[in-house]
């Protein structure tokens, strides 16, 4: 048994000890929204914020982040999520959209970290895989949220 707060819920789920936190997500709780990549940890379609981190779900054992508190795309949904979903779609960054999910997760626990005014390498800090090669746009997408962030001081 293992015992997560997912998007603010708390659920108890009978999985086998190895049994990846992306089935869980997904199969046990239907939570769609993050994907199934590479299944080795490296694309980062499958990236949820474990306790506000980043963590790559399709190589995280379940029984590793018991008791932990779980975040999805489904629900980020703070000012934060919104402005990056809002960059996202302003910049039309994504082309087939399958890693869309785990790079907003993913920018969003780097911004979440990030003091307002902090220079980032986001292009060293940010690394999740996308097929269709829309790094310019996301990358042009968060330094455009970053402007926007940091001029609203």
């Amino acid at each position: 048994m293992v015992t997560l707060t997912i998007d603010g819920n708390v659920q108890t789920v009978d999985v086998p000890a190895a049994q990846p936190l992306l089935w869980v997500l997904r199969e046990n709780l239907g939570l769609t929204g993050t994907k199934y990549g590479c299944g080795m940890g490296l694309c980062g379609a499958c990236t949820v914020l474990v306790d506000g981190r980043a963590v790559r779900s399709c190589v995280t054992p379940a029984r590793l982040v018991d008791g932990a508190t779980v975040e999805t795309i489904e629900t980020l949904n703070d000012p934060l999520g919104q402005s990056i979903k809002t960059a996202w779609c302003d910049g039309h960054v994504a082309q087939c959209g399958y890693c869309q999910p785990g790079q907003i997760v993913a920018t969003y626990a780097l911004l979440s970290r990030r003091a307002l005014g902090e220079d980032i390498d986001f292009k060293a800090s940010l690394t999740n895989l996308c097929r269709c090669g829309t790094y310019g746009r996301i990358h042009a997408a968060i330094d455009a949220l970053v402007s926007d962030l940091d001029g609203a001081e």
